[in-house]
């Protein structure tokens, strides 16, 4: 299928770096300079890494450097593939923080609890279990890691910024790891809660739906982090897009008279035609968005479960969660 995206405009909005490089890539599959990707399969599943190298290749994406992992998951439709899911995430995870032993996780679940879409950070620290208090000099529950938790919220709710909350904490606990969980925003409709992504570049909250915030990453935290999150909402304006491309697709499969070709120009002449009573931007999410979150702060909540606690397995993780 041809993109007719245009990257510049939709940038600020793509959330998954594997969209940024699709669309600079093309149809011709144009290398991309200072960047390095690589594909592989794993059972049903697969994982597209890109390592943005330097500054070219963190300008040509919008992206800072760094490595973003890309896990597209099967249909969860049955326990195996649930499992298989939970297990990849795990193994992705350890791959890009060091070690616990014994230092301190923070989970920190981003969002809004009271909006479903935006709901993934606060329903994986529900799941979660804070074990940190367990510790002290005399005790060491056995099987077990140090974890914390915390659901900032919004900044319009407490007035205060989400980097200012969670560097406040790993000024007081020093972890040495902590995992920043959020709802993402995608380009494409397919996406949409089949997509987890991790990266170790850092997050800025609600850049996806237009945002201006503040990076949260290791600089900031002042220790190693990653980000991982799942695409909950899709800009209209690329449905839109999506729409007309599947359309020409089609009528070209069935040797159809085609209209003239619909450039950019045409292409943002109707989005804002169909989306000038909302600014110009809409954001969308599937009827069945509850049971995604469901599914997939599930999966979240098990793979940093594996990380954190010595005993927890794929086979036992429900004994480590809620």
């Amino acid at each position: 299928m041809q993109n007719f995206y245009n990257l510049p405009g939709l940038a600020s909005r793509l959330d998954l770096a594997c969209e940024a490089t699709a669309l600079l890539r093309g149809a011709a599959n144009v290398e991309i300079a200072g960047i390095n990707e690589e594909v592989r399969q794993e059972n049903n599943a697969t994982v597209h890494t890109i390592t943005v190298l330097n500054e070219q290749g963190s300008r040509a994406i919008n992206k800072p450097c760094g490595r973003y992992i890309t896990i597209d998951t099967p249909i969860l439709d049955n326990s195996t593939a649930f499992t298989d899911t939970v297990k990849l995430l795990a193994q992705e995870i350890s791959r890009l923080l060091p070690p616990l032993q014994d230092g301190t996780l923070l989970l920190a679940g981003l969002g809004n609890n009271c909006a479903v879409a935006d709901s993934l950070g606060p329903r994986v620290i529900s799941l979660s279990y804070a074990t940190r208090q367990l510790f002290s000099a005399r005790e060491h529950p056995s099987g077990l890691g140090k974890v914390c938790l915390i659901a900032p919220g919004v900044q319009g709710s407490s007035g205060i910024a989400t980097l200012d909350l969670l560097r406040s904490v790993c000024r007081e606990i020093q972890p040495t790891a902590v995992i920043v969980i959020d709802s993402l925003a995608a380009a494409s409709i397919r996406r949409v809660g089949t997509t987890i992504q991790l990266n170790d570049s850092g997050i800025s909250p609600g850049s996806g739906v237009g945002g201006q915030i503040r990076p949260i990453n290791d600089d900031t935290l002042g220790c190693h982090m990653i980000a991982l999150g799942v695409p909950t909402v899709v800009d209209s304006a690329a449905i839109i897009n999506e729409t007309i491309s599947a359309l020409a697709d089609n009528w070209r499969q069935r040797a159809m008279v085609l209209p003239p070709d619909l450039d950019d120009i045409a292409r943002e002449y109707a989005e804002k035609q169909l989306l000038s009573v909302f600014r110009g931007q809409l954001m969308v999410t599937p009827r069945d968005i509850d049971e995604l979150i469901e599914n997939q702060s599930e999966i979240i909540a098990a793979a940093c479960a594996i990380y954190a606690h010595p005993d927890c397995t794929v086979e036992n993780y429900n004994d480590f969660i809620r």
